[in-house]
């Protein structure tokens, strides 16, 4: 007794009281855990970690807004991605998405808008000059092209089509119409193993749910097919 006394005098009521109160808080504490998992799962994708289009929309916006001509818009499409999955399965299809989820988060970095739309396609805005434009989209590209390991040991080739746009190139700071030219741009070296830059032509292209139609004059990097 008389060393509860003592401890209760060494710390005083007014600190008794701050650790009384603070009990119930750890439910509070587990609710905000919680929570935050649920907003997490609502804007982020579960199989990549990238963030879904509502979230990745909203981000690349205000990237835009802040660094307006020094930001640049990639598109990105899993190459053959179909023969993967029915070939070896859609395990090994999901490790192959996952992957190119981590290539892109690591070639990108923290600051930049990575979202997965849908299926095997991919958007990426992030600050990029021109004067490294071109060599990072052919870093962008080899990441791309390495191989896949899956979890039973066996490794699976890859690959992926990559258009950019960058608003000085296209006349516009819109990021509907940069990923427009963007995809337009990716289907003019679709299966080629470059990566292409849009011109101010690529917005006009008439495509269907983005998908392109025709051929304007384009500028394409990266690695040999």
């Amino acid at each position: 007794m008389d060393s509860v006394l003592h401890t209760t005098g060494r710390f005083g009521p007014r600190t008794l009281l701050i650790t009384a109160a603070a009990v119930p808080l750890t439910g509070w504490a587990v609710h905000a855990v919680a929570l935050y998992k649920q907003i997490a799962a609502k804007e982020k994708d579960s199989l990549t970690g990238l963030l879904r289009r509502d979230t990745y929309t909203a981000r690349a916006r205000r990237l835009l807004s802040r660094h307006g001509d020094d930001t640049t818009v990639v598109m990105v499409d899993a190459d053959h991605f179909k023969g993967i999955n029915d070939g070896l399965g859609h395990a090994a299809g999901d490790t192959v998405l996952a992957s190119f989820g981590a290539r892109l988060t690591a070639w990108a970095g923290p600051r930049a808008a990575i979202g997965r739309l849908g299926g095997d396609e991919f958007a990426v805005v992030l600050e990029l000059k021109a004067d490294r434009r071109e060599q990072r989209l052919e870093q962008l590209v080899r990441m791309l092209h390495t191989p896949v390991t899956l979890d039973d040991g066996r490794t699976v080739d890859v690959g992926a089509s990559v258009g950019a746009a960058a608003p000085a190139s296209v006349g516009s700071r819109d990021l509907t119409r940069l990923q427009r030219a963007a995809d337009a741009a990716l289907y003019d070296g679709k299966h080629s193993g470059r990566a292409v830059l849009a011109t101010a032509q690529h917005v006009t292209v008439a495509s269907i749910n983005g998908r392109r139609a025709g051929r304007p004059g384009t500028s394409v990097w990266g690695r040999a097919a």
